[in-house]
């Protein structure tokens, strides 16, 4: 190894530190759109009955009943 040597980034990890460093603000608002989406409370009793409620697939879902 060179005594100089430098560690190699590639092209897009030098656009995110960049884009990182440009807009600091960046990784709350993806935390605040992940909770929009994702970060919710499950509902027990809903899913339980969601569960009860559900059809049994066939085995060969495209065959008709006869």
């Amino acid at each position: 190894m060179p005594l100089f040597w430098k560690a190699y980034t590639s092209d897009v990890t030098s656009f995110i530190e960049q884009l990182k460093a440009n807009k600091p603000t960046l990784e709350d608002e993806q935390r605040q759109g992940r909770n929009l989406l994702w970060d919710k409370r499950v509902d027990r009793e809903a899913q339980a009955e969601y569960a009860q409620a559900r059809v049994p697939q066939q085995p060969y879902v495209y065959q008709t009943r006869r």
